[in-house]
């Protein structure tokens, strides 16, 4: 059986490095800010302890309206019904919405005879409001612990949303796509490049020593 001709192969080299090439640096555009952001951020949870931050803690209060008031008595009976768990009224939503900019749409409160509490947890901080019952009573009280905190939170994911979860995978699969054409275009010029395997082996080899031998 006669060889492929080196022509053909040569072409057919040609053909898949630049199609590599074209998928390496298009993934690579699309997760070039995400990883950046993922990397600084890395070190950042890595130092948490030697970063310090002092957080800044801001409260309000004031009395709501009587039909704000209530909704509410008018919600709680609905509201135990379901095991003590159900959203704000909308009047209520809509109030706080235009008042405060507190966004409570989806999100369920804890309801007793007492009071309404509504957890408020977000990226770089945290938030709750309680409302008394039956007086209407209504406090605010929101933690911002900084640039650094918020940065981190979006790293973990936390409190982050569904638009933001989606972000992370379409970034991991870019990312992934990034690697694996990387390696396929490391194993194609391998053979003009000696240092190319000890390299990448170096790059497996590290991690997996400090974790058998340093880490317990």
């Amino acid at each position: 059986m006669p060889a492929p001709a080196p022509h053909s192969d040569h072409r057919r080299r040609a053909y898949w490095l630049k199609t590599l090439h074209e998928w390496h640096w298009v993934s690579s555009a699309l997760c070039l800010f995400g990883i950046l952001l993922f990397s600084v951020t890395g070190i950042t949870l890595n130092h948490a302890s030697q970063i310090e931050s002092k957080p800044r803690v801001s409260t309000r209060q004031q009395q709501l309206a009587a039909p704000l008031v209530d909704s509410l008595v008018q919600a709680l009976p609905t509201a135990r019904a379901h095991g003590g768990r159900a959203p704000l009224p909308m009047p209520l939503q809509a109030w706080l919405e235009e008042q405060w900019e507190i966004g409570t749409a989806d999100l369920e409160a804890e309801w007793s005879p007492q009071e309404v509490y509504l957890s408020l947890p977000r990226p770089g901080g945290d938030a709750w409001l309680r409302i008394g019952l039956p007086d209407g009573e209504l406090e605010y009280e929101r933690t911002d612990r900084g640039w650094v905190s918020y940065l981190n939170d979006l790293h973990k994911g936390r409190h982050t949303g569904a638009a933001w979860r989606w972000f992370i995978d379409i970034l991991g699969a870019a990312a992934l796509v990034f690697a694996v054409t990387g390696f396929f275009i490391l194993k194609m010029h391998a053979g003009n490049r000696p240092f190319t395997w000890p390299m990448v082996g170096m790059g497996l080899l590290a991690p997996v020593l400090l974790a058998l031998l340093l880490i317990h």
